[in-house]
């Protein structure tokens, strides 16, 4: 890699491979997609355990450069999904063939994911301007992460309807501000660093809402609740232990 100078159109590169490296959590459903309603509340066990794993790993990294405007944005990430929940209910809202309540939980999962995903560009160009080594690791722990991320995404869709293909390209669109956001964060990577924790906490912050308030709580309701309690204990355990191994 020493042969390949370090650009914005490098770091741009690297950082849509981590948004389409989001996608490939949608593979496993090409072996499986009828799901009952016992197997789906065991499914959004699983992604509400993913959800919250990955979000107590964004406030661990967010406090590596700010406890206090780490918790300011999970603060803030709070009050923004109560509000957008609030915003949503009861209103006529479609996601592509989605309609009604299928289509807020869809719209919702997504939201969250793609605002999650600014802060994780932001991530990867700061890194980036850390100097290339640090980069392309950060880049690859990210891509590696972003896999289950798309599978938390996929077993929300798949089951309400969306064809695998359909959740393969939205878990890609909801990582598409990684490469967005690299790019100026690189260029200007001492302005982007204050607002990165924030960013951080802001998306953990929603993130543990929706997945508690929404997911868990549908997991309950279609899955015996010491079923869904191990589901939900095994995903966070695998998902920290995922974590650790990268290094983050």
């Amino acid at each position: 890699m020493d042969g390949f100078p370090l650009t914005p159109w490098t770091v741009f590169l690297y950082a849509l491979f981590t948004a389409v490296a989001t996608g490939f959590g949608a593979l496993p459903f090409l072996f499986t997609r009828n799901i009952v309603a016992r197997h789906l509340g065991l499914a959004n066990a699983a992604a509400a355990g993913l959800m919250l794993s990955a979000s107590f790993g964004l406030i661990y990294e967010g406090v590596n450069y700010s406890l206090a405007r780490t918790l300011l944005g999970v603060v803030l990430g709070l009050f923004f999904i109560q509000l957008s929940h609030r915003f949503l209910h009861g209103r006529e809202v479609s996601f592509g063939s989605l309609n009604g309540l299928d289509a807020r939980k869809a719209l919702m999962i997504v939201g969250i994911m793609t605002l999650h995903s600014f802060a994780e560009g932001v991530g990867v160009g700061v890194a980036f301007g850390g100097g290339e080594a640090l980069g392309v690791f950060i880049t690859l722990a990210i891509a590696v992460h972003n896999i289950p991320e798309g599978l938390a995404i996929s077993l929300v869709l798949i089951p309400r309807g969306v064809s695998v293909l359909g959740a393969a390209l939205w878990s890609v669109f909801s990582s598409l501000p990684q490469p967005l956001m690299a790019v100026p964060a690189f260029l200007f990577v001492e302005a982007f660093k204050p607002a990165l924790p924030v960013g951080l906490g802001f998306a953990a912050g929603a993130m543990i809402w929706m997945a508690v308030a929404e997911i868990l709580s549908e997991a309950f309701k279609e899955a015996r609740a010491e079923w869904v309690a191990t589901v939900l204990t095994l995903s966070v355990a695998l998902m920290v232990a995922f974590q650790i191994l990268l290094g983050g």
